[in-house]
Order: structure tokens, then C-alpha cells, then sequence
């Protein structure tokens, strides 16, 4: 089944200790639709100014992506700059310029308005409310949110809780949202404040889920070549919402296996800058990790 995501298209700028990359194909919804194309027909909804090189949208074109809600307005492009430290795990935001995604207001075409499977990539919990809204015929609707609209957009983040299926962020933010520091605990409270399910992102070590009926966790991927982790909690959602769409189910079963795939999208993304990790992947290659990951958790 088809697969919306709304969310961010920037122009990332990335320090590591090795390497500095200035104006790189970056933002939310550009990871989240990439590694969701290996699995499932993907939309991408977002905004980009005139300073938006035309090359970036025929790279999203060519693998399949539908960008005809990628509208470019007056005005700069939505723009990130960050530094990664020698273990790769803690990142320092530099910069950051929301440009014309500030004014960003999504109205959906009728086609986006009748899917079944939604993604609302980080941003703003009152604009992901208004695109709830125009989706009223979603069978699953998932969010990301970070810590900044934790803290300064409490009420629509707690509405927001209350309308969607799952909710995607990494454990800063769960211990941020309820307040509790143990995250077995704070992934349960979350899926008290109201969605089916909760996943929380450990970079490196995995993630956790949390529903009413079971919790798990999974680990990462263990790839020695980490150049760049910009995209890669982007990626692991679009890995996973892109094979629950592709088995047009969430079960509980389908729900375990879409986490694995996350997990391995993501470990792909983080052995390049941008999108090159994933550019050189097939499906194939996916499958072949998948079959690794596999006989990794047997025992």
C-alpha cells in the first residue's frame, strides 16, 4: 500500500572528526521516503525554497519517490548544521534555520488525504494535527517529535498522543515526555498518554517497543563503518513504516519484522554522508542483512 510522510526537506551541513560535508541532501521526510522506497510506493510531502538544486528532487524521482507534494516557495531552504564527536554517538547542533519550513502548512492532495498508512516525520504537533486532520481514512498513523515541541507545545503534543497509532523518539526525549528516568517505565507511560504502540529509538543499541500487550527490544545492527548517523533514526522509521504499508498489516508479528527492517535501513544510511549509504543498496541487500540479523539473535 501506498505510504505519505510529511516532514522535513533540508540542506545539512556535517562535521565529523574525519570530515566536513556543507550543503547535503538532508531533512526528515527525505531519509524517512528513501529507505521507505525499498519496501512500498512512497509520497513525500514537505517544502524547499528557490535555492533547492533541482538535482536532489530527480535523485528522490529516479528512486521511485512521488515528490508532487514537494512544493518550492520564495525564500531559503530549511537548513541544519551539526557536529558529530569521536565516538559518533553525541552530536552538537550548530545551526539551524527553518527558513521557509516555518511557515510550512501542508494542505494534501486528494490522493495523499485517502492513504492508509501515514507518516508524521518530526515537526511541530499542531502541524502534524492538521494533517491528521485531512487524513481522516488512515488505518495507521505514526509520529516523530523531539524534545524542543515537548517542551513548548505540551497541549497539542498531548492531543496529538491521543490521535495517533504509534509514536517514534529516542529515549532523551521518552524520560523528557513523562518524567521518568527508568525507560521500561517511561515506555509504558507513553503508550498511556494514548497511542497503540510506542518505539524507542538507542542509536546504537537498538530500540525498545512498548504496547499494551507486549515489550521487547531489539539491538542495532553492528556495522564497524559508521561515517555519518545524520538520518539514521529517519531512516529506521521509514524502513519500518515501509514494510508494515508493503504488508498492508500491523499485527504483532508483522509489527517484530518491521523493526528488524528499520534496524537495517538505518545500519545502511549510517556508512555514508546524506543519502550515499543508501544509494548503493538493493533490496536485495537488505534481504541478505536480514539473514544475518536472523541468525545474530538466534540462540
Amino acid at each position: 500500500m501506498p505510504l505519505v510522510v510529511v516532514g522535513s526537506v533540508a540542506l545539512d551541513s556535517v562535521e565529523t572528526p574525519t570530515e566536513t560535508r556543507e550543503n547535503l541532501l538532508g531533512g526528515s521526510a527525505v531519509f524517512f521516503s528513501y529507505a521507505a522506497s525499498y519496501f512500498t510506493p512512497t509520497w513525500l510531502v514537505s517544502v524547499v525554497g528557490d535555492d533547492w538544486p533541482p538535482e536532489h528532487t530527480e535523485l528522490l524521482d529516479a528512486r521511485g519517490i512521488d515528490t508532487s507534494g514537494l512544493k518550492k516557495v520564495p525564500g531559503k531552504t530549511f537548513s541544519w548544521r551539526g557536529r558529530y564527536y569521536d565516538d559518533m554517538n553525541h552530536r552538537e547542533t550548530l545551526e539551524v534555520n527553518l527558513n521557509v519550513f516555518e511557515d510550512f502548512d501542508p494542505t494534501l492532495a486528494e490522493a495523499h488525504c485517502r492513504c492508509k498508512y501515514l507518516f508524521l516525520a518530526n515537526g511541530p504537533p499542531a502541524v502534524q494535527l492538521r494533517v491528521l486532520d485531512q487524513c481522516p481514512g488512515a488505518q495507521l498513523a505514526v509520529a516523530d517529535t523531539m524534545d524542543l515541541w515537548i517542551k513548548s507545545s505540551r497541549d497539542e503534543m498531548t492531543e496529538l498522543l491521543r490521535r495517533i497509532d504509534g509514536l517514534v523518539l529516542n529515549d532523551s526525549e521518552a524520560k523528557l515526555l513523562t518524567g521518568e528516568e527508568n525507560l521500561v517505565r517511561a515506555g509504558h507511560a507513553t503508550c498511556a498518554l494514548g497511542p497503540r504502540f510506542v518505539v524507542i529509538k538507542k542509536g546504537e543499541h537498538g530500540a525498545m517497543f512498548f504496547s499494551r500487550h507486549e515489550t521487547y527490544v531489539l539491538p542495532a545492527y553492528p556495522t564497524p563503518n559508521v561515517l555519518d548517523p545524520t538520518g539514521a533514526g529517519d531512516s529506521f522509521g521509514g524502513g519500518m513504516m515501509g514494510y508494515l504499508a508493503e504488508q498492508g498489516n500491523f499485527e504483532p508479528k508483522t509489527l517484530k519484522k518491521a523493526l528488524a527492517y528499520g534496524m537495517l535501513t538505518a545500519s545502511f544510511t549510517v556508512e555514508g554522508f546524506s543519502l550515499d549509504g543508501l544509494k548503493k543498496v538493493r533490496r536485495e541487500d537488505i534481504e541478505q542483512r536480514m539473514d544475518e540479523y536472523r541468525k545474530m539473535l538466534a540462540f
